[in-house]
């Protein structure tokens, strides 16, 4: 019987029990032996004979849940290693691993995160896990505990603010904005010596980066709260004009149109790296911003 791969879920270590990742959409695992020509000039043939020199892999998950968006963010600023399991799982919202054949345990870096905050689509983020040192295989299902169903949090209630300078808090919010996302990235380097017993790749953080993209409508008259100040196309230019650092925040919003900014989820510095103004034939006229990150990036308020 063919089995369907809903049920294969990636967990994650947390005390003394491990987690599925949470509302997950879809989950791979990617093992590499890494190879090098071993031919020599006395080979007859000129066909390639690669040996396996080292072994390494990698983990990433696909998620609609973003309201650990917070955690996510300070998990991967640690620059720890994490305990991963990968596991054919069932019951109790196909959360329970049960030990199958391929199931596997190992220490990984989450290195690399990507959270999208749409126009009243489905918010998702994408987690990259990189594997530090070997794998080794479940001889018995790990104790788990389930993790409840929870509501995700729609994009329109997610905004960026952005500053005019490197001193205040922002308070302009982007205007008639489409979509925002948010990546964080952490270099590693192979730190494997002849001292490591066995084949497998040891890894070790160098550097963390972080970059945000946003997209909007271009528009000269857009109505917005004396309360809340906007951020529009000529502001931007303005910015990456000067090119200096400008604070921004991500936050939950609330109120009219969705702009009253509520719990910051993450602030810091950046520059506008890029922006791109696309005039479509008799379609709305767009921007978008690549906003590289500046600094360190401060989780919550």
């Amino acid at each position: 019987m063919i089995q369907k791969g809903q049920n294969f879920r990636i967990l994650q270590q947390d005390g003394n029990d491990f987690k599925c990742i949470g509302m997950a959409t879809n989950c791979t695992v990617t093992l590499n032996g890494n190879t090098e020509d071993a031919s020599t000039k006395d080979d007859v043939s000129n066909a390639a004979k690669p040996t396996v020199i080292s072994k390494s892999w990698q983990v990433s998950v696909e998620s609609m849940e973003v309201a650990d968006a917070a955690a996510i963010l300070t998990a991967i600023k640690s620059l720890q290693p994490f305990t991963l399991v990968w596991d054919e799982t069932n019951t109790a919202d196909n959360q329970a691993p049960v030990a199958a054949a391929f199931a596997r345990k190992g220490q990984a870096y989450l290195s690399d995160v990507s959270f999208s905050f749409n126009d009243r689509e489905n918010s998702t983020k994408s987690l990259q896990f990189t594997g530090s040192g070997a794998l080794e295989a479940l001889d018995a299902a790990p104790t788990y505990t389930a993790i409840a169903p929870s509501t995700y949090t729609k994009g329109q209630y997610v905004r960026l603010f952005l500053g005019s300078d490197n001193t205040a808090t922002p308070a302009k919010v982007i205007a008639s904005a489409k979509s925002l996302s948010l990546h964080v990235s952490m270099s590693l380097e192979d730190a494997t010596t002849k001292d490591t017993t066995g084949d497998w790749v040891i890894q070790e953080p160098t550097a963390l980066s972080y970059d945000i993209s946003t997209s909007a409508l271009v528009r000269g008259n857009d109505t917005i709260t004396s309360s809340v100040q906007a951020q529009g196309l000529a502001d931007l230019e303005s910015i990456f004009e000067a090119g200096t650092p400008v604070k921004w925040l991500i936050a939950n919003v609330s109120g009219a149109n969705q702009r009253t900014k509520g719990t910051t989820i993450v602030s810091g510095s950046c520059i506008v790296q890029s922006l791109t103004l696309n005039g479509p034939n008799r379609q709305n006229a767009t921007y978008d911003a690549s906003l590289a990150g500046y600094g360190p990036y401060t989780v919550g308020a």
